[in-house]
């Protein structure tokens, strides 16, 4: 955020009109805008300004979408970043997923759907800002401070990892995480080609999560999401 507390977006695409239509409606909300127009500049910008959200076009010249994601996570805790792409086929949303995107809106799209996913991802950010504050999904309670969960009000035992696997995808309800993010989130290091570790975690806390509201879903080719039953 800026110096008087408003987020920062960065919007990267190289069709002029939709750049000045998106950059108009996002300033119009209250919102500090930059605009780049080429994958190459997306990336030294967000470098330099560090925003808060970048809206990333799939399609550029010089750098596309995925490569920017690329690099961007490889320099360490990207922001969260929404794709545009005019693409509407399941592989690109899961390679997407995969290089770090947060969210995928294909194109044509409404400017207020963007503002919508737009305020959903940093309203999540805000919450999960406080790595002790307390999470509730459903009957699931996790207190990071006290490293405690209760599911119902019955307190349920957890081994750090699994602890820090569930915030994770507690924090995140309703999100596919990757397998790197989880690993990430819940051992503290980079994506180094074993996810077979997370797999079996889950599986594990989905044997403890067995009489709670909340499930762990698996997303194929992605990794997982935990979300609240309908029951």
């Amino acid at each position: 955020m800026n110096s008087a507390g408003v987020p920062t977006i960065l919007i990267a695409d190289d069709e002029a009109s939709i750049l000045q239509l998106n950059r108009m409606y996002l300033t119009r909300e209250g919102y500090t805008v930059h605009a780049a127009r080429d994958g190459q500049e997306a990336l030294e910008l967000a470098r330099r300004i560090k925003p808060d959200l970048i809206v990333l076009d799939l399609m550029m010249p010089r750098l596309d979408g995925w490569e920017v994601c690329r690099q961007l996570r490889k320099d360490g805790h990207p922001p969260p970043i929404i794709m545009l792409t005019a693409k509407d086929e399941d592989v690109d949303k899961v390679v997407g997923l995969e290089m770090g995107a947060d969210d995928y809106v294909t194109k044509p799209f409404n400017p207020r759907e963007l503002l919508a996913r737009i305020k959903a991802i940093l309203r999540r950010r805000g919450e999960s800002a406080d790595p002790n504050a307390i999470v509730e999904v459903g009957d699931l309670h996790l207190d990071p401070a006290r490293h405690e969960l209760r599911v119902d009000g019955e307190e349920i035992a957890l081994r750090t990892q699994e602890f820090e696997l569930l915030k994770a995808l507690a924090q995140n309800a309703g999100r596919v995480m990757t397998r790197e993010q989880l690993l990430a989130a819940a051992w503290g290091y980079q994506y180094l080609g074993e996810s077979r570790t997370v797999d079996v975690h889950v599986a594990g806390l989905r044997h403890k999560l067995e009489r709670s509201t909340v499930q762990i879903q698996s997303v194929r080719g992605i990794g997982y999401k935990l979300f609240e039953t309908a029951d």
